[in-house]
Order: structure tokens, then C-alpha cells, then sequence
């Protein structure tokens, strides 16, 4: 492939909330699920970028996240997968798809995040790497980016096979795609079948009506345990059936036929070839047990609420509400990040330059975990929760997002900062600065900026310490 594979569109959090059912409600004869268990996962066009990258490719995800805590635990879990996000602003909450299950079942689901919002513009690097890719998939889930004006047209120019995978509330592909792949209730849909056709014959008169209003190479539609129809510009149309019985959850099942068929057509293969390389995976993914053997289980959600006493600027929701406040009027959303282990004068000059870049000054601050992991076992000798009540004291700090993840591309991510600042010896070793700081590249997916300022000579957390340990020694 010469190229990141690109899935662009609507990404949710789905959550399965797994229990068991002993018991009718007392007031209305209706179970309660006694829960046991939950699990939240990237849906949508998240949940089809994770596919992807768990074949191995380079993905890239063209989304909108809301500055909430559910963009925030879709931005840790995606970047867990191995999936580079390239996020739009999202007016609005983030969709949450929740699944209430006893034994297996699904005895109930659960939808929140209201309207859909409106997503925002995408920058330059966006429209860059759609057109760097080697295959795109777009996961339409009809809530609007698929819509994007300046995205349909970054489609309609790019040279790579594109696969569209529509929702009935959402736009008509853009003409000239490679591979529409429907299923069979969004075909009637969008194509009323005739009174008294076959299944057949009614998957392939929405196939063939799809093919000619989208102006598509092809369109494959999948029909559940019984494989897929597909019909390109011949009046024949090919039947590739499942290779064996598919039973099973279904959900993602979809998600998992359309990123594969866009992983086959990225490698080269012909349209019919990457048909029944979708089909078999989709059936070997329901027969496996579905998303929740599919994927490992993911981390722990780390609380979206404050932390300690006066902790009233720490936090996932403390972090959305400032965000919501600077854009809504409009200002500039500065953010630096550090273990800052053992808070001294050479960190607070670095804070106090940062704040005054901006409107806001946002601290993403390295969890215990992940401090142990960047620095030994002895590390941190300040607690997250101490590290980040210090922090939050400070006049120039304005919100504190602790993080587990080893860099904090993930909270980035989600706060899409304007500006991140570094202070150190960037500064000092000639060349381009900002080009030397690893988090440049992931700003640029947003059109941010980095930048560096002075640090305080001879201010050392690791020095600090070797001279404190040293003292006690004497």
C-alpha cells in the first residue's frame, strides 16, 4: 500500500452493560438487569478504523468529537487501537450506543447524545491525507460528516479506490465510488422493491438503482448469513455466499465487511476479489463470537469528575467545560503537558509563559502509570491526584487533564488545542524547533501550532532528587 488507509465518518461510543435478570420490576412488569459488567468500545466509523488496524494497516480517522467526556474515552480507546485520529470539532454530545445484554441477548438499546451536531471544517492535513491514502472508507451514520462539503470534495478528487458504506439518513455517495456496500433493509429503503420480487431480485434492483444514482463502479449488498449480491455495470450479478454458517451477534458485522473489502481494494485486488474476502471475514467474525471476541477488552475509564478537595479544575468534565467556554467566545486554546513530578520554578516559568499565548491554559498531566512507565518503578515521588491539586493552584493554570497513555497524543487529540508549548532545551539546538517536538505532527492533523519558551537553566526534577537522596546519605 502506498498510503494510510482512511476511514472517514460518524464515530460513536458503544457500551455493552452485560448482567444478569433474576427479577420484574416492583411498579411496570419489565426485568431489571442486575449489571456485572460494562465495556465501551469505538462505534461507527471508530469501530471500522479499529478493524482495520487490527489487520496490521496504517490507519487514519477522519471524525468529529464533541468536547465531552464521551469524545475524551473515544480518543483514549482509538489511540489504544492504534488508530491515527484526525478529529473535527463537534458541536453537541457525543452519540452513545448502549446495549443492555443478560445470557448473550440483547434484551434492550439505549441511544443518547440527542441531534446530531455540526462538524467542523477539516484543515489541510486532513485534505492531505485523503489524498495520500491508499484506499478510503467512508462509515456513513447519517450524523453529518459524511456531509462536509469540503470533505465530499476531497472525495469526489482523490485517486484512491473508495468504498461507501451509507446510512438511509445520510448524503448520497459522491459520484464515481469504487464500491457501495449497503445492506438489504438500506437498500429497500433507498430503493423500494416491487410488490411480490424476490429477495433476490430486490437486493439486485437497489443494487443496480444505487449503482446508476451514485454514479457507482459497484455496489455489494450484504445479506446477512447469506453472504453478499454484487452488481457492477453487467445485468448479471454475482452471488458470493458465506463459507459456512454465520451465527451469532451481528452487530459490527457491517463495519467489519466494508473495512475489509477497503483493505483488499487498497492492496490491489479486483472489486469481485475484495466482495468475497469481506464476505468471509464478516462471517468469520459473527461465527467467532462478534465485538466482544473480536476485541480485547479495553482500559478502565478514567473518572470524567473532579479530583480532590479544590480539585474543581481537574478532570475530564472541568477540561470539556472550559473548552466549550473559550471556543464558544471564541479565544485561543493553549495546552502543555509533563509528568511534573516534584513542581519547581523551572515548570512554573514554563506555565506562565504558556498562559500568556492564549485564552486558557490546559495542563495534560502524566497519570502514576504512566510516569512509572516513562521514568522506573520509583516514579512518580508525587502522587497524579497531589501533582495535580498543585497544578491547578497555580493563577496560570486554567484546567488539569491527567492521562495514562505514554504520550499524551490521545488528549490532544480530544482538546485539539491551538497552541502546545514545550520549555526546555528545544529552544537551544538550532534548526527548526517545532519540528523537533514529537507532538508536532499530531497538531498539524488539526491545523495547530507548536511552540517552545525559555526554560529555567538548572531546574532538574531528576536532579532535585538525586541531590535530595544524596543529602540523606551523607
Amino acid at each position: 500500500m502506498r498510503g494510510p488507509v482512511v476511514v472517514l465518518g460518524d464515530t460513536l461510543l458503544d457500551r455493552d452493560v452485560e448482567g444478569v435478570v433474576n427479577r420484574l420490576c416492583p411498579d411496570s412488569p419489565v426485568p431489571v438487569l442486575d449489571e456485572t459488567a460494562a465495556i465501551d468500545r469505538p462505534g461507527g466509523a471508530g469501530l471500522a478504523a479499529v478493524f482495520a488496524a487490527a489487520q496490521g494497516a496504517e490507519v487514519v480517522l477522519v471524525t468529529a468529537l464533541a468536547d465531552d467526556a464521551g469524545g475524551a474515552r473515544l480518543s483514549a480507546l482509538l489511540a489504544a487501537a492504534g488508530v491515527q485520529v484526525y478529529p473535527l470539532a463537534l458541536s453537541g454530545a457525543t452519540p452513545e450506543k448502549i446495549r443492555l445484554r443478560a445470557r448473550g441477548r440483547v434484551l434492550l438499546r439505549h441511544d443518547r447524545g440527542g441531534a446530531s451536531g455540526e462538524p467542523g471544517q477539516p484543515s489541510d492535513e486532513v485534505l492531505r491525507v485523503l489524498g495520500a491514502a491508499s484506499a478510503v472508507l467512508v462509515s456513513d451514520y447519517g450524523r453529518g460528516v459524511a456531509r462536509q462539503p469540503a470533505l465530499r470534495d476531497a472525495l469526489a478528487a482523490t485517486r484512491a479506490p473508495v468504498v461507501w458504506d451509507p446510512h438511509p439518513r445520510g448524503p448520497a455517495a459522491v459520484p464515481g465510488v469504487h464500491l457501495a456496500t449497503p445492506n438489504e433493509s438500506e437498500v429497500r429503503e433507498l430503493v423500494p422493491a416491487l410488490p411480490g420480487a424476490s429477495r433476490l431480485a430486490a437486493a439486485s434492483r437497489g443494487a443496480q438503482g444505487l449503482r446508476r444514482r451514485w454514479r457507482a463502479g459497484a455496489v455489494a449488498v450484504t445479506l446477512g448469513g447469506d453472504g453478499a449480491l454484487l452488481c457492477h455495470a453487467g445485468s448479471t450479478p454475482l452471488v458470493v455466499p458465506t463459507p459456512g454458517s454465520a451465527e451469532g451477534d451481528t452487530c459490527g458485522a457491517g463495519d467489519r465487511f466494508a473495512a475489509a473489502a477497503s483493505l483488499a481494494l487498497a492492496q490491489g485486488a479486483l472489486v469481485s476479489e475484495a466482495v468475497q474476502a469481506a464476505v468471509a471475514e464478516a462471517s468469520a467474525y459473527v461465527a467467532g463470537g462478534g465485538v466482544a471476541a473480536a476485541l480485547p477488552p479495553p482500559a478502565p475509564a478514567r473518572s470524567a469528575g473532579v479530583v480532590g478537595p479544590g480539585g474543581d479544575r481537574v478532570g475530564v468534565a472541568a477540561v470539556a467545560t472550559l473548552l466549550g467556554e473559550v471556543r464558544a467566545a471564541g479565544g485561543t486554546v493553549v495546552a502543555t503537558g509533563g509528568c511534573f513530578d516534584l513542581l519547581h520554578a523551572g515548570h512554573v516559568a514554563t506555565l506562565q509563559a504558556a498562559r500568556q499565548l492564549g485564552d486558557c491554559l490546559i495542563v495534560c498531566l502524566n497519570s502514576d502509570a504512566s510516569v512509572a512507565g516513562l521514568k522506573g518503578p520509583d516514579r512518580p515521588v508525587m502522587s497524579e491526584g497531589d501533582r495535580s491539586r498543585l497544578l491547578a493552584a497555580l493563577s496560570c493554570v486554567d484546567a488539569v487533564l491527567i492521562f495514562d497513555e505514554p504520550t499524551p497524543d490521545a488528549a490532544l487529540s480530544w482538546v485539539r488545542p491551538d497552541i502546545w508549548v514545550k520549555g526546555g532545551d528545544y529552544a537551544t539546538g538550532g534548526g527548526d524547533a517545532a519540528a523537533t517536538l514529537p507532538e508536532a505532527e499530531v497538531l498539524r492533523r488539526w491545523g495547530g501550532n507548536t511552540v517552545v519558551v525559555p526554560y529555567l537553566d538548572g531546574r532538574s526534577t531528576t536532579d532535585m532528587i538525586v541531590r535530595s537522596i544524596g543529602e540523606r546519605t551523607r
